[in-house]
């Protein structure tokens, strides 16, 4: 059995790890509660514009466009396949990064020619070590989401979308659904379909006045696909923030219970050591007294 002072320094150093815990935990409860105020704050403007995508392919179903272009032509080992990776910048968030690059390390088991877009420093080292081609000009982190960021992104993916340089674009990331549960998510972004803009359902509160596509519906496409593209993109971000935090809180929780248990366990050792040396100290005490009443006699 170790001394006392060897058991009350390591209930110290315990006590000193469950502060960083709890610390770490109520920063990553202030940034969840930021992103997701963001995500909403941001929300309707770009529900607004999936309803207006809506309007047009229902108004006009004929029409065609080249973000809505699936290229049915080019068969599925040649098609150049695009993953934008979200991860985070750190680890101390539980398995939230290995559940994002499992998902991931699925779709490059696909036939076709993929190419990452990572952000997160996690997933960059990951993919770097498995010797994986990333796009060595798509530096980004994770932190602090904005609107900025996600337009960089877009652009990224929708010039080399026109260009040709990528048949389908997903993105991969944590949606969180309570703050219990997340998932990983794997959503397509180019090329957009139909079908997710044929079952929009506005409130009836809503007035829905008539229309002019001026000079174009093809023009008015080329202007709205790009801001709903950044939407979602921005909408991934912050949904995978929001999520990463709502892991690493789980996890410090989880670490500031374990330290409360190894300190209770400490504690109940801690005393039957003091016990056992007070009750060595008054044996020897008691063995001392009587030894010099032997004396005495």
């Amino acid at each position: 059995m170790a001394n006392i002072r060897e058991i009350q320094t390591r209930i110290n150093s315990v006590k000193d790890t469950m502060k960083i815990t709890n610390a770490m935990y109520m920063i990553s409860s202030t940034k969840m509660r930021q992103a997701k105020k963001k995500l909403t704050d941001s929300e309707p403007y770009f529900y607004g514009l999936q309803g207006e995508i809506s309007r047009i392919l229902r108004h006009i179903p004929e029409i065609e466009h080249r973000y809505f272009d699936a290229r049915e032509e080019i068969p599925k080992e040649k098609r150049k396949i695009g993953s934008i990776v979200i991860t985070a910048d750190k680890g101390l968030a539980g398995a939230y990064n290995h559940n994002i690059v499992k998902v991931e390390d699925e779709i490059l088991e696909e036939p076709g020619a993929h190419k990452l877009f990572v952000v997160g420093e996690l997933g960059r080292h990951y993919y770097a070590n498995k010797g994986v081609e990333i796009d060595t000009n798509f530096l980004y982190t994770v932190q602090k989401p904005t609107m900025h960021r996600a337009r960089d992104i877009a652009e990224v993916i929708l010039s080399q979308y026109e260009r040709g340089e990528l048949d389908e674009v997903y993105i991969v990331y944590t949606r969180m659904e309570n703050s219990m549960l997340t998932t990983v998510e794997k959503m397509k972004i180019l090329p957009l379909e139909r079908s997710s803009f044929n079952e929009m359902k506005m409130p009836l509160s809503i007035h829905r006045e008539a229309i002019a596509l001026y000079p174009s519906a093809e023009a008015v496409l080329d202007s709205i696909v790009p801001n709903y593209v950044v939407g979602m993109i921005y909408g991934c971000l912050v949904e995978a923030y929001a999520s990463e935090h709502n892991a690493r809180m789980t996890a410090m929780q989880s670490a500031t219970d374990s330290a409360q248990e190894i300190i209770k366990d400490l504690s109940i050792i801690y005393n039957r050591a003091r016990q056992a040396a007070i009750t060595q100290e008054i044996t020897e005490v008691c063995a001392g007294a009587k030894a010099q009443k032997r004396k005495r006699k």
